[in-house]
């Protein structure tokens, strides 16, 4: 109780905040991208936008082809680049656009964290298809083993 009672409430500040955004679940990301966008801007942070190429949902056949891999890649930077956009339209200043590929949670936890280091992660939750592995299915995953604060927003 003495711990609280001396307690004073600090301001907290974010420098580089992170939102992963999914290429096949606008729905998802929707909402956490302007959360993100909101608090870029709010705290005049750096702004990374990733999006992870799903390479699980791809066949054998799709993912042994060098061209739909490279076309899944230029539809996914196209993506980010909406995104980047939209993100400098509302009136954050520093944006990066990051695209991966691999399994979406372990992906943004063991690459994209570390290279990017947020301070920040922001993650949409997929409300339906929960079975699907998409970035929205692995918020748990991403708040369970991310070394940064993660807000996970419906």
């Amino acid at each position: 109780m003495d711990e609280l009672r001396d307690y004073k409430v600090e301001r907290v500040d974010y420098s580089r905040i992170m939102i992963c955004v999914d290429s096949d679940d606008f729905v998802s990301s929707k909402n956490a991208f302007n959360y993100a966008c909101t608090m870029a801007r709010h705290h005049s942070s750096e702004l990374g936008i990733v999006s992870v190429l799903e390479t699980g949902d791809l066949n054998i056949f799709q993912s042994l082809d060098p061209d739909v891999l490279k076309d899944r890649r230029e539809q996914i930077k196209k993506l980010l680049a909406v995104y980047g956009k939209k993100a400098q339209e509302y009136g954050v200043k520093d944006i990066h656009l990051m695209v991966t590929e691999g399994n979406p949670a372990s992906t943004i936890v063991d690459e994209v964290i570390p290279s990017f280091k947020p301070d920040l992660v922001i993650v949409g939750v997929e409300e339906k298809n929960r079975g699907r592995n998409t970035i929205g299915s692995q918020a748990s995953k991403i708040v369970s083993n991310a070394k940064c604060s993660v807000s996970v927003i419906r």
